[in-house]
């Protein structure tokens, strides 16, 4: 085919040839070694979550930030090896891009800093997976700590992504971080209600609930006088997975106990006159 060219073009082709060749070879190795790269750096992830698995003591909020480090390390590796490949000097772009570091630093500084509060959060560990907390304004379930971002889940199941800043610049209130919780009750009493009896029921709801712990002890008194009750204030100690439980089941059976003990529940009355015109 190429015999029938003219020869210039011949000669043209014959030195383009070698060239086009090495830079096909190039391309083809340079997409290769992409494709691995990317690859191996999430099986990387999974392998060095797997690896921290064997230590219990850490949770899986730590282990999917690790794995997630070590996966973005792999990636970057990966990109300046794609970047050799096509002839741009490595060595001289890290410092062209160490030169440029603090223009970056400053166009970046947001993400730059969910990063470092990202690092202090897993230094300071405030929280784990599967603690219900309020942090960066925001409350839910913690899934997941990336370099950049924290991940929660709503009561309902709805995610939520706060970035890092946020979560460690703001105060965090964490629901789970103590193994018992105070759970306080309310009931308000008709003024001519026995006051005395009314504790009792209380008291006697309580002690039969064995979920209510020992200690602290129980506490039950008088809270306040309202405009149309008088409000007794109930407070038990109960575990953190039963808080809920405890506070649903014991406001229904109260009401019934005070049902049955002649015991009435207040509620606003309003009574309407009505003019009659001359």
């Amino acid at each position: 085919m190429f015999d029938q060219l003219p020869p210039s073009l011949r000669e043209h082709l014959d030195l383009l040839w070698p060239q086009l060749v090495e830079s096909g070879v190039n391309i083809v190795t340079a997409v290769t070694i992409l494709i691995l790269g990317l690859w191996f750096a999430g099986r990387c992830r999974v392998w060095t979550m797997r690896g921290l698995d064997r230590f219990p003591s850490l949770d899986d909020m730590l282990k999917n930030f690790f794995g997630s480090l070590v996966r973005y390390l792999i990636i970057i590796f990966t990109v300046l090896a794609v970047l050799a490949k096509f002839g741009v000097q490595t060595a001289s772009l890290i410092a062209v891009l160490g030169a440029a570091g603090l223009a970056v630093g400053l166009a970046l500084q947001g993400t730059l800093s969910n990063v470092a509060a990202g690092v202090m959060l897993l230094i300071f560990r405030p929280f784990r997976a599967g603690h219900y907390v309020e942090a960066g304004g925001v409350a839910g379930t913690v899934k997941a700590l990336t370099l950049f971002t924290t991940e929660l889940a709503t009561p309902d199941n709805v995610q939520i992504i706060v970035p890092n800043s946020d979560v460690w610049g703001r105060p965090i209130t964490n629901y789970t971080y103590h193994p018992t919780r105070r759970l306080e009750l309310t009931f308000g009493i008709s003024y001519g209600d026995d006051i005395g009896k009314a504790m009792d029921i209380i008291r006697r709801e309580v002690e039969a609930d064995e979920r209510c712990l020992e200690e602290p002890a129980p506490f039950i008194g008088v809270m306040s006088l309202g405009d149309s009750s008088v409000n007794i204030v109930t407070r038990v100690w109960v575990m953190n997975a039963n808080l809920w439980p405890v506070r649903f089941d014991m406001t229904r059976r109260i009401k019934e106990r005070f049902d049955e003990g002649g015991i009435t529940i207040p509620f606003p009355v309003r009574t309407i006159y009505t003019a009659r015109a001359e």
